[in-house]
């Protein structure tokens, strides 16, 4: 893919993903939120360095925004991966039923689309991490944006389990799709929980 979704402006992409295009779609979607989370991340250490009253903690707000700003990168790239992801899905589908190719073809394409949204759960984990760390090192007046990115990369983290369980579904159920299973529910088992507490936290209240 020559063009790079990421460089659409807001309102084209929403378009986009409004079209009958087919990408973006929910997987592209996922990594944008991500990214926006992990952005909430970086502000918050932005307008927290520099402040006499957090230079004691600022080495390490420095430190978790680097990181941060990893993740963010990371997911922008995953918008375009998983577009790129989908189109050998649809070849694969092209193929004539009686084509002796298509089955293979099927199943490889559909392994090779679950490794974006695979991906873009990892990165949603790590951004859930920093954001705990940031809301222990920031401004107060930032504990809002901290709990909002809280909440973005909670659900970013969930649909983009949506888009790999939608694929395993459609593979055998051998040790390779049960491995990827297993691994996404660990990761939603973990912190899915982790993410709503800390955005309860910071909100002084329940988050439902």
């Amino acid at each position: 893919m020559d063009e790079r979704l990421t460089e659409l402006s807001c309102e084209e992409f929403a378009d986009r993903l409004a079209s009958s295009e087919g990408v973006p779609g929910g997987g592209g979607a996922a990594a944008l939120a991500g990214s926006l989370a992990a952005a909430l991340c970086s502000m918050a250490g932005a307008l927290t360095v520099g402040k006499p009253r957090f230079s004691a903690v600022e080495p390490e707000v420095l430190a978790i925004m680097e990181d941060v700003e990893d993740v963010r990168f990371r997911l922008l790239e995953l918008v375009d991966d998983d577009a790129a992801g989908f189109s050998p899905l649809l070849a694969a589908y092209a193929l004539p039923k009686g084509d002796s190719r298509r089955a293979g073809a099927i199943e490889e394409a559909t392994r090779g689309a679950c490794m974006a949204p695979l991906a873009m759960m990892g990165e949603c984990c790590r951004a859930i991490v920093l954001l705990e760390e940031m809301a222990d090192r920031c401004s107060r007046l930032l504990a809002s944006d901290v709990a909002c990115g809280a909440l973005l990369a909670s659900a970013a983290l969930q649909a983009a389990s949506v888009n790999v369980f939608v694929n395993t579904a459609a593979l055998p159920a051998d040790d390779t799709t049960s491995s990827i299973e297993s691994a996404c529910s660990e990761m939603l088992d973990e912190f899915v929980p982790r993410a709503r507490a800390l955005a309860a936290r910071l909100a002084g209240r329940s988050v439902r």
